[in-house]
């Protein structure tokens, strides 16, 4: 009689344990990062790929490279093309200095011809034929100006031209690069040197596992005690009794409910539908993709 009333006080101790512990949470959910897809932007052999699984890469850092050389030679053969429209521009100034001189000659001798004019020493008809003189003179200056300056808007317009299909190779040449556009770790590697890849083949997939987040479920009854920015407690289960506190911060909440996932729990375990929220978590290193967690809203 003693040995079953101890066991029935264990038991109903155990189910005061157990009910405890369930209502220590108001959500639960597992760790996620935002994972970012690194693809070929595009085709060719791949001629090295460093990186492994694991990796902590930098923003920006070159890790790999698409066979370049038909681009660099068609890139050198623009540049070539560029160099040889621009050599063709004139200069102007040295190619009017002639008919300027020319200009400036008649100027001199119609000042002379006025001071001659003055003493009887001219007639007038020497001046109206210096006149005329500096008239033609002026005007195929004008036309030679006029058609210098087209050849060099024109050969101009060309090389412009040139420049631009230049700058179209330097971006596909930057293309070449494989670099991972965030700081963050290698989670995948898909690809290995040698292969031959098509725009668009995914060749890692990296993510920030510094700055995670717990993906959490919250029902329709908790909604009025979420609010964006809120302080939230994250309790990250690493399995038997180990549990680590982290603080978090509340970021999004869904706009549209859903449906409980099959591993998620729920504070109150008849609750179909569920809100998902995502909360923002500073990772220590030990905190793992698709780790279990529970949240708890701080007073």
């Amino acid at each position: 009689m003693i040995m079953k009333r101890i066991l029935i006080g264990a038991i109903v101790s155990l189910n005061v344990v157990a009910c405890g512990h369930g209502g220590e949470f108001d959500a639960t959910g597992t760790f996620e990062a935002t994972e970012v897809v690194v693809s070929a932007e595009t085709s060719g052999r791949i001629l090295c790929f460093d990186v492994t699984e694991g990796d902590e890469l930098q923003a920006g850092a070159v890790v790999g490279a698409v066979d370049t050389v038909q681009l660099y030679l068609q890139r050198l053969q623009l540049e070539r093309q560029r160099a040889s429209v621009q050599s063709g521009r004139p200069d102007i100034s040295k190619q009017a200095a002639a008919l300027r001189e020319q200009i400036a000659k008649q100027q001199t001798e119609r000042r002379r011809v006025e001071r001659l004019l003055r003493d009887g020493a001219a007639t007038a008809k020497q001046l109206d034929d210096i006149d005329a003189q500096l008239r033609v003179l002026n005007g195929q200056l004008e036309a030679q100006l006029s058609t210098l300056e087209n050849n060099t808007a024109s050969i101009d317009e060309n090389a412009s031209a040139l420049e631009l299909q230049i700058a179209q190779v330097n971006d596909r040449l930057a293309k070449c690069r494989i670099s991972s556009p965030v700081e963050g770790t290698v989670l995948a590697k898909y690809a290995e040197a040698g292969e031959w890849v098509s725009v668009g083949k995914p060749l890692m997939k990296v993510a920030d596992l510094k700055r995670i987040y717990l993906r959490a479920y919250f029902t329709s009854d908790q909604l009025a005690g979420l609010k964006i920015g809120q302080s939230v407690t994250v309790t990250a289960d690493f399995g038997g009794d180990r549990q680590i506190d982290y603080p978090g911060r509340i970021t999004w909440i869904a706009s549209e409910s859903e449906f409980t996932p099959k591993t998620i729990q729920t504070r109150d375990s008849r609750a179909n539908l569920v809100y998902a929220v995502k909360v923002a978590v500073e990772n220590d290193g030990r905190l793992k993709l698709g780790l279990y967690g529970q949240v708890r809203l701080d007073d």
